[in-house]
């Protein structure tokens, strides 16, 4: 199985979910306890990929009000059907059911949503029947578990039928994820199972109706990095797509696994998605040719001001218009009192230099969540970086400060080799006239999803522990070429 080394979609994208309308695809991914909720890209080669908006853009689509580390939106669906894209996904640790929204362009406006009440579970799926019966499949919690299905009224979120088991895979931990497909004379459900770290797989079933009885594919699993000595690792939880010309390509998520030995190694960026192609023998689909996107170029984004934020950006727990305020000369990021505020974008290079310009409690930081960042902030004439580790919160450094010091973070191969390599190195420092001058290091293995746990990836923006932080410019620079970092 040949996989591919570099992700169509950087950065914390888990669980991709894709469809073609036309000759355009488009893509969902998860986003857990961020808002706006639910990213969307768009495509014409499947290897290139821009964000388009998000289907769950405001609050009365989203309760995320201190919404904790990786609680939120979990696994959504994008399906193209009759017309209208509809996106199906559940929000965690909040009303239960599921969400369903619909939308003519899938760059918004979606609607309100419909609710699933009668479901308890997660990682939904939408199907439609030659009859136009419409299924919903899903992973239940609790009792009774596993892969469950019904028949469903789309236009009121009420079960048509009662939920009935459909396949528990082939033994692997955590069976979810479910998509379905009709495709020739059969029905295949397509699953993930082993957990999503290093047992993580796709494995898929055919059967003669949406129901089943359903058939694992012989040759199981159709994707999977298990036991495989290859950079991508994590592979599971695909969804299928055919282009306009007919062909199967299946769209996955992975992590880039970095450092160490063996299989001791970390992922900081979260999982990301990948693709390749799938070819069908005997009625079974397997991977084919890998789809990779051009070889790494470095990407700049600025936040100014005066400019609207740009699409790639979010807030944790709270919603950007609750969260940040813009005054013309600044962006202002209120705080809670309970956590600290954070509002900014994935890291989704290996190598990143981030600058900020800012005043007030708090600054620039580096997080996979609170309890795991890097933060470089000004404190009275100092600036200093601070690394929030579990319960452990430690002053790596300090250095002088004015009010024009730009606060930088910047992450560097990790020096070393074998046990004592971690992923990478995160430099926190200050720009100034003279250059930049570093204020501490930290082993980016602290900042990896490894040891934070969870199933986001790291983010880089702005921090406010204590009433307002403003912030008067950043930028971020990223590449995954080491030799283009200027």
């Amino acid at each position: 199985m040949q996989l591919p080394t570099r992700p169509v979609v950087p950065g914390f994208h888990p669980d991709p979910s894709v469809c073609r309308a036309g000759d355009a695809y488009y893509l969902a991914c998860s986003s857990f306890e961020y808002a706006p909720g639910v990213p969307i890209y768009r495509s014409t080669d499947l290897r290139t990929w821009k964000q388009i908006g998000h289907a769950l853009d405001r609050p009365s689509q989203l309760d995320i009000d201190d919404m904790p580390p990786s609680g939120g939106v979990f696994a959504p669906t994008l399906r193209y059907h009759d017309g209208r894209f509809w996106m199906i996904t559940t929000n965690l640790f909040r009303q239960p059911g599921l969400l369903l929204v619909t939308a003519e362009d899938p760059a918004g406006p979606w609607s309100e949503p419909v609710w699933v009440d009668d479901v308890f579970g997660i990682d939904p799926d939408l199907a439609w029947d030659d009859d136009g019966t419409c299924y919903v499949t899903w992973c239940g919690i609790g009792e009774p578990g596993g892969i469950l299905q019904a028949a469903l009224d789309p236009e009121t979120g009420k079960l048509l039928t009662e939920p009935r088991r459909l396949w528990q895979g082939t033994g692997g931990s955590h069976p979810e994820g479910p998509h379905l497909y009709k495709i020739g004379e059969y029905w295949y459900l397509l699953i993930a199972e082993g957990g999503t770290e290093r047992g993580h797989a796709a494995t898929i079933a055919r059967g003669p109706a949406p129901s089943g009885p359903f058939e694992p594919c012989p040759h199981n699993p159709l994707l999977t990095a298990r036991g495989i000595d290859v950079p991508v690792q994590n592979v599971g939880h695909a969804d299928l797509v055919q282009t306009a010309e007919g062909e199967w390509v299946a769209l996955y998520l992975g992590v880039r696994a970095l450092g160490g030995i063996g299989t001791a190694k970390w992922h900081i960026l979260g999982r990301e998605t990948f693709a390749s192609r799938i070819a069908w023998t005997d009625g079974w689909p397997h991977p084919a040719d890998p789809i990779e996107p051009p070889p790494s170029t470095a990407v700049t984004e600025e936040v100014t001001p005066t400019d609207p934020l740009p699409p790639s950006w979010v807030t944790a727990g709270r919603w950007p218009g609750q969260a940040l305020r813009q005054t013309g000369d600044a962006w202002l990021l209120t705080s809670t009192g309970q956590e600290r505020a954070f509002a900014g974008r994935r890291q989704e290079h290996l190598h990143i230099r981030a600058q900020a310009r800012t005043s007030g409690r708090g600054g620039l930081e580096l997080r996979i969540d609170p309890r795991h960042a890097v933060t470089v902030e000004i404190q009275g004439e100092n600036a200093r970086a601070v690394a929030h580790i579990g319960s452990l919160h430690v002053v790596l450094g300090e250095a002088p400060a004015t009010a024009e010091t730009v606060l930088e973070l910047r992450t560097e191969q990790a020096p070393g080799f074998g046990a004592e390599q971690g992923p990478d190195t995160i430099v926190a420092g200050v720009s100034g006239p003279g250059g930049f001058t570093e204020v501490g290091r930290l082993d980016g293995r602290y900042l990896s999803t490894e040891v934070a746990g969870g199933f986001t990836g790291r983010m880089i923006g702005i921090s406010c522990s204590d009433g307002e932080l403003a912030l008067r410019s950043f930028t971020y620079f990223g590449t995954d070429d080491p030799e283009t970092m200027v």
